[in-house]
């Protein structure tokens, strides 16, 4: 096999990091899990919005693995796993083709579930704006003139997409109404996403010091960043535990099962030194994430 196209293909799959994906389905499963508890699920709806979600997280990766080649992030001292751009095999031209080719994937999926779901043209309206304004928050997480990932608001973002935005999105757009309740498991599934991209900026502190990325543990210092992923880990869970009593529905306490699984992943990122030490944790936290929902609608499942 030609070494250079194996390069490049093993450079393409870094960009697009795989591992990524299942946080991203994570928050429209949840939403979609939510529609069925209230009789609202719709197959197409959940299939199309699964896919716009995966095109909007792979552009956001290329972005990321762009803006933080062009900005310095990336550099040879940088302890976490290599690059696409600055390892050199792929240009910042080629991977910038990429990043158009994924919003126009995402634009037109994202259109094409908003055609199918909506009824109403005030809902198109608004969830294109929604749309767009993620395909616009996917690139200039670190991208462009003043990426507001190198302000330290990328937890911010995380949360509302992965979380508010993505469950209870989900689930207007198959049961074209809203329930409040629903922001619980939202707020659970936008906690343990910035719980992952906390764990990914407290393994790049140096790097992102020296690059001048003020990510939230370059600001508080590695010791309250770690105090901060405890808090995220556990506001996620106490947030489902609060929709169980809420909703008198104690089959919902069952992804509590996964929280030995994310206490040890806590503790993992806790007496982890190295970069190379934190990184696995990145994968296991989002996986557990998605297990968390899984198990969450398996009980559903199996007690209604």
């Amino acid at each position: 096999m030609d070494i250079t196209l194996a390069n490049k293909k093993q450079a393409w799959l870094h960009a697009i990091r795989l591992r990524t994906l299942p946080l991203a389905l994570s928050s429209i499963l949840m939403g979609s899990i939510l529609a069925a508890y209230n009789q609202s699920f719709r197959w197409e709806v959940f299939l199309l919005a699964a896919l716009t979600t995966v095109f909007l997280q792979v552009l956001s990766n290329l972005a990321n693995d762009y803006g933080d080649s062009v900005h310095g992030a990336d550099s040879q001292e940088r302890q976490g796993p290599i690059r696409a751009v600055q390892s050199g095999v792929i240009t910042l031209v080629e991977m910038k083709n990429a990043m158009i080719l994924l919003s126009g994937l995402s634009l037109i999926s994202g259109l094409i579930l908003l055609y199918i779901a909506s009824q109403d043209w005030k809902v198109f309206a608004l969830f294109l704006g929604l749309g767009i304004l993620a395909i616009i928050a996917a690139i200039t997480y670190t991208s462009g003139k003043k990426p507001y990932g190198y302000a330290g608001l990328g937890d911010v973002s995380v949360f509302i997409f992965f979380g508010l935005l993505g469950v209870s999105g989900t689930y207007f757009l198959h049961a074209l109404t809203f329930d409040w309740v629903i922001l619980l498991p939202a707020v659970s599934l936008g906690l343990f996403s910035t719980a992952v991209l906390n764990i990914n900026n407290i393994r790049d502190i140096d790097s992102d010091t020296k690059a001048g990325k003020k990510s939230i543990p370059v600001r508080i210092g590695r010791k309250a960043a770690l105090k901060y992923n405890w808090t995220l880990i556990s506001g996620g869970n106490l947030s489902i535990i609060i929709f169980a009593f809420t909703e008198s529905q104690l089959w919902a306490l069952a992804p509590l099962m996964m929280s030995p699984l994310m206490i040890k992943i806590g503790i993992g990122v806790s007496q982890g030194t190295q970069a190379q030490a934190i990184d696995p944790f990145l994968k296991k936290m989002a996986i557990s994430t998605l297990l968390w929902v899984i198990v969450f609608g398996l009980a559903w499942f199996i007690f209604n």
